[in-house]
């Protein structure tokens, strides 16, 4: 494999104590959002916040940087797209530089950068050479606040330990007791890396990818006839077709019954309505009929992929695209919250963005549980993931399943 020209860089976060480090191997040709992003990985933060550069570049220009672009617009400040690392920092001039990063304007996690010089890196890469402590938990409130939080939990007789152990629980999911500051792994850093390089440059699906992802989809298509299938009285799908349809894609690890009734077998109920959302399948007269893109995407493969991309970045209501952006970046970045916080933050995000119910009130917990549950049942008729060995264990995505959100995520982003 070929290798590029990048940075050895030493990043710390002030005011930590013990300090909160990193020492990473980046492609100088790393845009900013591409470096905001591999801090949010090597720091454990959850890209909740906006986020800036401070430099002096090396023809001794200050930049201020802001991101995501539409911040700078709002801030009149230089927007991060387009902006490369070795713009901002000379590999040549080792030692600590001026340029900082800072997270969450609020909280103001600032992250300093010592050159250590240059490297050499397989193209493609990220890498973590060294590092010490975990990363501050999110909405701690800066450097002294995550540190009462780490005194605190470190206490069970503390007078403030129920609180703050509550607020950690409720914050990260996490048991308090299994908190351990101190605590960091190289090696797992650098698979989450691994893992960020395949979002940073993804390799076009295979045809192997593209056939599984959408194979839900292609093998219900494929199995209606030209004059359409016979709906039951109710409009509902045969019980023979709901069974053969349950067995046929391995639907067995995600329902528990007899499979025979459609109205009780979620999955086949939500894939056939789904079909017809996504208008490629439609009813008429008792019967389930082929619409024109139906038709036209029977054979699968890369057409009806992109079709379906298109779709899942292109939802008809504006509070689903937030949503949708909302999940997929979970996906991705593989930080899906516990079940109870999804809606929470879903509500939060919405209400910020000014979204209202109809009545003009705050958008609710239930309606945001119900928002998040389309988006699910949308992708849950796309082969995506890999089947996970317990259902309180979040799924991983397969390499077809990363490439399609990809695909996807900047269509909801406005791209």
């Amino acid at each position: 494999m070929q290798t590029v020209p990048a940075y050895d860089l030493k990043i710390g976060i002030q005011g930590t104590e013990p300090e909160i480090w990193r020492q990473l191997l980046l492609p100088e040709t790393v845009t900013v959002p591409e470096f905001h992003r591999v801090l949010q990985a090597a720091f454990g933060w959850e890209n909740r916040h906006l986020y800036g550069i401070r430099c002096t570049d090396p023809q001794g220009a200050k930049r201020l940087i802001i991101g995501p672009d539409e911040a700078a617009e709002e801030m009149d400040d230089e927007p991060a797209s387009g902006v490369v690392l070795f713009e901002l920092l000379d590999a040549e001039r080792t030692g600590p530089a001026d340029f900082e990063y800072e997270y969450d304007f609020g909280d103001a996690w600032t992250h300093t950068v010592e050159v250590m010089g240059r490297a050499e890196l397989p193209e493609k890469t990220l890498r973590c050479t060294d590092g010490a402590n975990r990363g501050p938990v999110e909405d701690s409130g800066g450097p002294h606040g995550y540190r009462r939080v780490m005194e605190v939990l470190a206490d069970p007789g503390h007078p403030e330990y129920e609180d703050v152990a509550g607020w950690y629980e409720s914050a990260t999911g996490q048991d308090p007791a299994t908190f351990a500051p101190t605590v960091f792994e190289t090696a797992a850093l650098n698979a989450r890396l691994d893992e960020l390089a395949l979002q940073l440059w993804p390799e076009p699906p295979t045809d192997g990818e593209i056939d599984a992802v959408v194979r839900p989809v292609h093998w219900f298509l494929s199995q209606v006839p030209d004059d359409g299938l016979e709906l039951t009285k109710d409009g509902y799908l045969k019980p023979a077709f709901v069974k053969e349809t349950f067995h046929a894609l391995g639907l067995d690890d995600r329902w528990i019954g007899k499979a025979n009734r459609e109205v009780q077998t979620l999955p086949v109920l939500h894939l056939r309505e789904q079909l017809q959302a996504w208008k490629l399948l439609r009813k008429s007269k008792g019967r389930l009929l082929l619409s024109p893109a139906g038709r036209k995407m029977h054979d699968g493969g890369r057409p009806l992929w992109d079709y379906l991309a298109d779709a899942v970045g292109n939802p008809p209501e504006e509070a689903a695209v937030v949503v949708n952006g909302l999940v997929v970046r979970w996906l991705l970045d593989g930080t899906t919250p516990r079940w109870d916080e999804r809606q929470r933050i879903i509500a939060d995000t919405l209400n910020v963005e000014g979204f209202r119910t109809k009545a003009g009130t705050p958008i609710p917990l239930d309606l945001a549980r119900e928002l998040y549950l389309r988006i699910h049942w949308t992708l849950d008729c796309l082969k995506l993931t890999v089947p996970a060995q317990h259902f309180t264990v979040l799924p991983a995505l397969t390499d077809g399943g990363r490439k399609f959100l990809l695909q996807v995520q900047p269509l909801l982003n406005g791209g």
